[in-house]
């Protein structure tokens, strides 16, 4: 039996077109937003809620919604509930040793070094034009859609995998922080979920929850490609190792493909 929301056929056919072609509004604002200040930010169109930039769009409607404030209301408010089924990349980035480092630096120092954390995937995945879905303890989830990313959006997945290695490994902070990178790519539920009143814009299905399976998998440095997203890559990247997990939750095991910061990687 199907788990999906229920949604209108009409509705659905309006998220597809918007997740798979792209929708001209939508992409303009993603690369118009994300150069004006200030953050917060919605995590779909990158408007900004804070600053002059907030209060620039915050004319034209592009306000917090009130049923999530993490969206826009245009993003949210303005487009039907549920999605569509589609192929997408996922990754996600987890800080190592984080519980450790919490237990000794204390919970303000603590959330000092992951805002600096949230802060650099940000800048890193937002060029890579991914929309941010959560950050959140030690963790980022980010989403590559079609319809925003265009037809290379496993290449840009993966890209970003390593621009963010790359930008942890450079940061200088007094307390350094290493990460693990997973990206997985196949068939997801993406689009405005929830309840009565709350809907937040997401990704699920099998390809978030291996996604994430793999980055808790992957070691210091270290980026696990899924096949499909290597395969987007593999002429640029070849020779890279290949390592087979058998991921918690999963009744067969997965192949990846192991990259390491600096190669590859592009901050375009």
């Amino acid at each position: 039996m199907s788990t999906r929301p229920h949604v209108s056929q009409g509705a659905e056919e309006r998220w597809h077109r918007l997740l798979t072609e792209g929708h001209r509004p939508l992409r303009i604002a993603h690369l118009l937003f994300r150069h004006l200040p200030s953050p917060p930010r919605c995590k779909v169109c990158y408007n900004p809620f804070g600053g002059i930039g907030g209060k620039l769009v915050g004319l034209l409607g592009f306000v917090r919604s009130r049923k999530n404030p993490n969206l826009c209301a245009r993003c949210c408010d303005m487009l039907p509930s549920g999605g569509s089924e589609l192929d997408i990349a996922v990754l996600f980035a987890d800080v190592r040793g984080s519980t450790s480092m919490a237990e000794r630096l204390g919970p303000g120092a603590y959330a000092a070094v992951m805002n600096e954390f949230y802060r650099a995937a940000t800048d890193v995945l937002v060029r890579h034009d991914a929309i941010i879905d959560k950050l959140i303890g030690d963790e980022v989830m980010a989403l590559f859609i079609p319809g925003i990313c265009g037809p290379l959006y496993r290449r840009r997945g993966a890209e970003a995998a390593l621009a963010l290695l790359d930008a942890v490994a450079r940061h200088r902070a007094a307390e350094p922080i290493s990460i693990g990178v997973a990206v997985s790519s196949g068939l997801a539920y993406v689009g405005n979920v929830g309840g009565e009143g709350v809907i937040d814009f997401t990704a699920l299905g099998d390809t978030v929850n291996t996604a994430s399976r793999l980055a808790s998998c992957a070691a210091s440095g270290e980026a696990l490609l899924g096949e499909s997203v290597y395969a987007a890559v593999a002429s640029a990247w070849p020779g890279l190792e290949i390592r087979t997990l058998a991921l918690r939750g999963k009744t067969a095991p997965v192949s990846v493909h192991v990259a390491h910061a600096s190669r590859g990687s592009s901050d375009k």
